[in-house]
């Protein structure tokens, strides 16, 4: 992760639709170089977190900053220089919403291009569509994809900017599993490269794999921060540890120590023990009981 000044810095945000808090005195920091994962239910406020990070919505309360600058100042403010600065700061934010639109008259390869000359310093538009694998589909008409490959092109649009600072809402909905991987790859070299990320998913086992630190958020509020393992103390969790008895049935017990409940079980079984198991609590285990499922 990044030193000096956070990619992101939030104190006591608020907001409420007609008199109900749909955020409720959120403290949030996003550390540079940083893959940061919003976990939460339906309706817990991750959107309206996420929409006033990137300035689409006002806040009620509360202070905002990102890349250094209060993005409701940046696209709502007036005059000449408010108006340089907010294009300053856009072109360093990357947005890769759950639907960015329909290009259906044109190519992947036109829309990649057309996008990159919003940005003053772009990325290679090839390079962007290789990286997303659609290489393949360049002189695709965009209505020919599958929604997967839309999903790609979703993201070769949030990154052809080269942005500092990259947002994506649940950017693997329609992959199947070796896509996913693939993105996954594609995540981890832009973190390489020096982009902060931040994600909102469903998909937990993409939170740990690819998050170093995760919130979580429930009913307008945060519930926990911290990284995929220790989040709610999953690294000193018991261990349970199962296995099959000579007599067919299943035994287990949980332990602080379960390398020690293993090896008493490899002496007594003289060797291997059957249907040897040893687990923790999972990070939707963790996140099941934090958000009261």
């Amino acid at each position: 992760m990044g030193d000096g000044e956070p990619a992101i810095s939030v104190r006591d945000l608020r907001k409420a639709y007609g008199g109900t808090p749909a955020v409720d005195g959120i403290d949030l920091t996003v550390a540079r170089g940083e893959v940061f994962a919003l976990l939460g239910p339906n309706g817990a406020g991750k959107t309206t977190i996420v929409e006033i990070l990137e300035g689409f919505r006002r806040r009620d309360a509360g202070e905002v900053t990102v890349l250094g600058v209060d993005p409701a100042v940046a696209n709502g403010g007036r005059g000449a220089a408010v108006g340089a600065q907010a294009r300053r700061w856009r072109q360093r934010v990357g947005i890769v919403l759950q639907g960015t639109g329909e290009f259906d008259d044109l190519t992947v390869g036109e829309v990649v291009g057309h996008f990159a000359r919003y940005y003053p310093h772009p990325d290679d538009p090839a390079q962007v569509i290789a990286r997303v694998g659609l290489t393949e589909k360049v002189a695709a008409r965009t209505h020919t994809l599958s929604g997967g490959q839309k999903r790609r092109l979703d993201v070769a649009l949030g990154i052809i900017g080269r942005p500092e600072l990259l947002f994506l809402d649940e950017p693997t909905t329609g992959f199947d599993p070796e896509a996913r991987r693939e993105f996954w790859a594609l995540i981890r070299d832009l973190q390489a490269g020096g982009t902060t990320i931040v994600l909102t998913t469903h998909y937990l086992d993409e939170a740990e794999a690819l998050a170093d630190r995760v919130a979580v958020i429930a009913r307008g509020r945060l519930i926990a921060v911290d990284s995929p393992h220790r989040l709610g103390d999953r690294d000193s969790a018991l261990a349970t540890v199962s296995w099959r008895t000579p007599e067919g049935s299943w035994e287990r017990t949980q332990s602080a120590t379960p390398t020690a409940v293993v090896a008493d079980l490899a002496a007594r079984f003289s060797g291997e023990v059957p249907g040897l198991t040893v687990t923790r609590p999972t990070l939707e285990d963790v996140y099941l009981r934090m958000i009261g499922a």
